[in-house]
Parts: structure tokens; sequence; C-alpha cells
């Protein structure tokens, strides 16, 4: 999805996020002259590549007059200290866009005020490779065209959906926000039973982490419901149903997912309070 600007993106937080973003931005053909990065410890890779690309490092706020876009991605304990700072950016009415977890939209309209345009995210870790998901959830303030310039600045780092409600970034953030740690932990258990069965540590590992890679490949590649791939890889009475036999009893995965989940879903809430 390409990236036009009329005004300027002021990216706040180089960080690795930010850095991923930024990068896949310049990739989809985003004027880099429209874009300043705010970082005060900004990486000496982040540097070269801003340099590289003519992008505006720590530009003064006071000069930047034409802000379209004002993307937040530092981290949540910087926030109340960050913000304040960048409030001036707020006079040219920006879309403010947050990648920050556990700050509600109501965080943005105290510092840049009531009518501010805010849109509320939150990618995954996976995004730093440009295989993100990133659910989105906007303020009534923000345009038809301000959701479609979100859209396109956040798939630089994956797919993007909306959700209508706030509440339901905290159910987005107990999947998709905290799931890679349990997907990375799922081939830890999977390399650590392999050991128990006689496999050398190394070797186990590196089968669990290609089994697990792969399958994820797979179910992208191919689009088909991860149900049916299940199904394609268990013949009856075979050496899979076995071991699904445990795996989906009563007492087995689905349940302990849940509550995993659920739990995640409740801190992200209290955080957000």
């Amino acid at each position: 999805m390409s990236i036009r600007l009329a005004g300027t993106l002021v990216l706040v937080g180089a960080g690795k996020m930010g850095g991923a973003m930024l990068e896949g931005w310049l990739a989809s053909g985003a004027d880099s002259k429209k874009i300043v990065a705010l970082d005060p410890f900004a990486s000496d890779d982040m540097k070269s590549l801003l340099a590289k690309h003519g992008v505006a490092l720590n530009k003064e706020i006071s000069s930047i007059t034409d802000a379209e876009v004002v993307l937040i991605a530092v981290k949540p304990q910087l926030m109340e200290e960050v913000l304040p700072n960048i409030v001036p950016l707020g006079k040219s009415n920006p879309l403010i866009i947050s990648i920050a977890a556990g700050k509600t939209i109501a965080t943005f309209e105290k510092h840049f005020g009531k009518a501010a345009a805010v849109i509320r995210t939150i990618p995954n870790t996976p995004a730093a490779i440009g295989r993100g998901i990133t659910a989105m959830v906007a303020n009534p303030n923000v345009s038809p065209a301000q959701l479609q310039l979100a859209e396109s600045l956040l798939s630089a780092i994956g797919e993007v959906v909306t959700v209508d409600k706030e509440e339901l970034i905290d159910c987005v953030t107990a999947v998709s926000g905290s799931g890679p740690a349990y997907v990375f932990y799922l081939t830890e258990c999977l390399a650590n039973a392999a050991e128990k069965i006689g496999l050398a540590p190394a070797l186990a590992m590196q089968l669990a982490r290609a089994t697990v890679a792969g399958s994820g490949e797979l179910m992208r590649v191919t689009g088909t419901e991860a149900a049916t791939l299940r199904q394609n890889v268990t013949s009856p009475k075979g050496t899979t149903h076995a071991a699904l036999q445990v795996l989906m009893a009563e007492n087995g995965m689905a349940p302990l997912f849940e509550r995993a989940v659920k739990a995640a879903a409740d801190r992200s809430r209290e955080l957000a309070s």
C-alpha cells in the first residue's frame, strides 16, 4: 500500500518497532523529506539509516508547523514524560497514532485535547520483520481519509485489522500482542519434551524451531484453516492422533489457553485503568 503524505509525518521514538515502521515506510515509497524522527537515544544504526535516506532527526519541534501524522512509538512508562514535549505538534491538528500498550485514547486526548483525532493500536513483535499484525481503534474525530492513511502506515509492518470498541484492544493484546510469547514457549516445551525422549538438546531445539516456524509459514502461504491443516496431518490411530488425544483432552491445551488468554486480557485492562 503506497504512502502519500501531504504534510509531515513525525515519528516519536525510533527504537525497534518505530525503526521497523520507518524502514517499511521508506520501502513503500514514502517521501523521506516529509518524515521527521524524534528520539534523543537513537542508535548509531538508526542514525545511519536516517542519514542515508535524508530523514531529519530531532528537528526543533517548534519548526514543524505542518504535522499531518504524529506516530508515538515510545515505551508506555516514558509516555507521560514525552507527551508534554510534543503537544505543540497538535497545533496543525494531526492524526495521533499510538502503538504503546496500555495507553488509552483518553491519555492522548488529555494532552492534545478532546477534539484530537486519535488512533490506538496494538502491534506485535513479528512486526520487526514485516510479519506482524496490528489492531487499531479510532476515536470519533478520525476521518475516513485519516483512517485509510493510518492503515497504509501500519501495513508497513504486516497485516492490519480494525476493532470498533476500544475495550476490544485488551482482548487483541491477549491474543496477538502477547501471543508471540506463547508460540516461543510452545517451541521451548516441544524441544524439552524431545529431550525427555532421548534427543540431544541442540537437535531437539532445531527440530522444534523449524517445525513451529514452518507450520506458521504453511498457514500463512496457503491460507488454509488451522483445523484443516491439523486434520490433514492426522492419520487415524497414527502417531499424531496419539499425541492429540493428550493435547485435546478435557484438561488439555484448550482450557489452559483459555485461562492464559483471559489472564493476559485482565492484566491489560488493569494496566490501562
